[in-house]
């Protein structure tokens, strides 16, 4: 058995190390690109569904206030029928 490596073998698995080694702050980097890009993305989206959310309520209060407004006259027109027809 030799006891010797090839030259050509040991140069292979240098490069690849190096090549593996260079790769590394790249690949941290996008990961970190990545995640936070998500993050930002769902955050967008939870704030988009907030404000979607939000304007229904709006305008549920706002029909309802309407509602209030209109029918007040229905309301004290029915209490004074009402306290008319009671004192007769």
């Amino acid at each position: 058995m030799p006891s010797q490596v090839n030259g050509a073998i040991t140069d292979s698995v240098t490069q690849v190390n190096t090549k593996v080694l260079g790769d590394t702050p790249a690949t941290a980097m996008g990961n970190l690109m990545l995640s936070t890009s998500q993050a930002i993305a769902t955050s967008a989206q939870n704030l988009t569904t907030g404000q979607q959310q939000a304007n229904v309520m709006w305008q549920a209060a706002t029909v309802q206030g309407v509602n209030a407004l209109l029918n007040t006259g229905e309301a004290v027109t029915g209490t004074v029928t009402g306290q008319i027809i009671s004192r007769g």
